[in-house]
């Protein structure tokens, strides 16, 4: 995958991020322990392993799949060292503490791939731990797949919104992507109720009060986002 064109920051150098190649084993794989063998399987992808699902029998794949398959979240800031991952993490918390893991996959990203393959800041997973709340993601960049693999796509800031668009444009035509796959791109802090911001600042050039200022909008932003999600999909909630 290649970076098109997007804002860089943490670095004088413009990193070129690697492609990134998924394999999803065959069914027929000898190395699946099958409980019933006459039960079908659906292969999930995340973070490179796989996990066995599966599949139900009465109703269609198409059907089965709206009706079953986890709701995704991905989280996007500039690096996905600071913003993002703890977007990631309050989400996750907020998603454990009703019980509804099973029926979310959460996920971060960032739109340059310089910090590919490195923890969260430091500083910002401090922050969140005294909280309660724990980071654990990797860094990594956005790739094409995402606009399909993903419900909703949320954007740190104004800049993001527009890079991550940016991207869309340009890999739209190359990886047969849904044409309103941009329709997903929204603003973190549209969801926000007790805050008037419009964006989430990048707090990695500042103080300690930066983190806490971010982890104040996220806790806002994501319960909010919680709640849309439940009430507009009734069968995440009733799963």
């Amino acid at each position: 995958m290649n970076v098109i064109n997007l804002r860089f920051c943490h670095s004088s150098q413009l990193l070129h991020s690697r492609n990134l190649l998924c394999i999803v084993p065959s069914l027929q794989t000898p190395n699946f322990n099958l409980r019933n063998p006459t039960t079908p399987l659906a292969i999930s992808c995340k973070n490179r392993f796989f996990s066995p699902i599966r599949a139900s029998m009465a109703s269609p794949a198409s059907v089965t799949d709206n009706q079953t398959k986890p709701f995704s979240v991905l989280f996007v800031c500039l690096g996905n060292i600071c913003r993002s991952p703890a977007a990631e993490g309050v989400f996750t918390d907020l998603v454990n503490k009703k019980s509804l893991n099973s029926m979310f996959r959460i996920d971060s990203a960032g739109t340059i791939n310089y910090h590919e393959g490195n923890e969260a800041d430091s500083r910002m997973r401090a922050a969140s731990k005294r909280r309660g709340i724990q980071i654990t993601s990797i860094s990594r960049p956005i790739k094409p797949s995402d606009f399909t693999d993903f419900d909703l796509i949320l954007a740190m800031d104004k800049q993001n919104r527009e890079d991550i668009l940016e991207a869309f444009n340009k890999w739209k035509g190359k990886h047969s992507l849904p044409d309103d796959a941009h329709k997903k791109v929204k603003l973190m802090c549209s969801y926000c109720k007790k805050h008037d911001e419009s964006e989430v600042p990048d707090p990695y050039y500042g103080g300690p009060q930066g983190f806490e200022k971010v982890l104040d909008l996220l806790e806002d932003a994501c319960g909010s986002l919680l709640e849309t999600i439940l009430a507009e999909n009734k069968h995440v909630q009733e799963s």
